[in-house]
């Protein structure tokens, strides 16, 4: 068992991704690795579907004129394992640092909206899809599949992930919770909706925070005015591509470890005194002394989904002598 009273620097990342080049956003994933390495990090979180970039256009415009950007989304999204994978591994495992990375995923025909967790050596500890694309987003990925709803042992604790608004799916946080999980890393596209937008995602990881007894280090993306204005020229639409952004680290006890970055690029970075989990949970442990299980309980079906199921056949007595 790991010890408690271990101390965790994490770095939450906000940052713009390179509109006009996939190969640009990774180089700027890999110098912020090596950033939030410089300053002592021990695990780097950044946002939602940050490589190659989160698909504003389909906030602002109707079904029928997404055809061309969502085509080339598919031409730049990233396959797992790929260059991109081999990249982003090979600056884990250079910095000795765990990375959450959220992707556009490409698997064949279609685009998923996926979470990657590298642990300090490079190896892929998790890969998981967003169960239920949210809004307009269902014009872009598919759904995904409670495979992925897992905490995983890293080099710094037992780590969960969700995106966006799957933290208001309490079975989802639940199952995590279930898991022990000790770090939550949370990831939200930022610059979208307004201000409203950034107060509720700071009220979900606090109560996250406090409802799972864990930290959750959260990080949102960013995009400037240029970019802003190169999605859409349209002054009256363009303010819906701004604010939303809450990148911010969270302790077990729902406080704030460090002022949150509300706007513009950059690193917010906290130690996480892993004593506090114990700390909170010994006063309320929902998934353990604190739980009714006999009461309530979650059923999960953790299998893969697949288009096709061929069934084994039966082998007769001969066969399996």
């Amino acid at each position: 068992m790991r010890q408690a009273n271990r101390v965790i620097r994490a770095a939450a990342v906000q940052i713009a991704p390179d509109l006009d080049s996939a190969d640009g956003t990774v180089h700027k994933v890999c110098e912020a690795i090596a950033a939030a390495a410089a300053q002592g990090a021990q695990l780097v979180v950044f946002p939602e579907t940050f490589v190659p970039y989160y698909p504003y256009f389909s906030f602002i415009r109707p079904p029928f004129e997404q055809g061309p950007e969502h085509l080339l989304l598919y031409e730049r999204a990233v396959t797992v394992p790929g260059p991109v994978t081999d990249a982003v591994a090979a600056e884990a495992r250079r910095h000795g640092i765990v990375v959450v990375l959220g992707v556009n995923e490409r698997d064949h025909g279609s685009l998923y909206n996926t979470q990657l967790l590298f642990d300090a050596d490079g190896a892929l500890a998790l890969k998981r899809r967003k169960i239920t694309p949210t809004y307009h987003e269902r014009m872009v990925w598919g759904q995904g599949d409670a495979s992925g709803l897992q905490v995983v042992d890293t080099a710094v604790g037992r780590v969960g992930a969700l995106a966006c608004w799957e933290h208001y799916n309490p079975l989802a946080r639940y199952a995590l919770m279930a898991q022990h999980e000790e770090i939550h890393c949370a990831q939200f596209p930022g610059s979208m909706v307004g201000q409203v937008f950034a107060d509720q995602m700071e009220v979900t990881i606090r109560h996250h925070a406090l409802e799972a007894g864990c930290f959750v280090v959260n990080a949102t993306g960013w995009l400037t005015d240029a970019q802003i204005e190169s999605i859409t020229p349209d002054p009256s639409v363009q303010k819906a591509l701004r604010g939303g952004c809450c990148t911010a680290i969270v302790s077990p006890e729902g406080k704030l470890l460090a002022e949150p970055l509300r706007s513009g690029e950059g690193m917010v970075v906290a130690d996480l005194d892993m004593a506090l989990v114990t700390k909170r949970k010994r006063m309320m442990d929902s998934v353990g002394h604190y739980a009714r299980p006999e009461l309530l309980s979650l059923r999960i079906d953790p299998r893969p989904s697949a288009p096709m199921h061929t069934p084994t056949p039966n082998l007769n007595p001969a066969e399996q002598a």
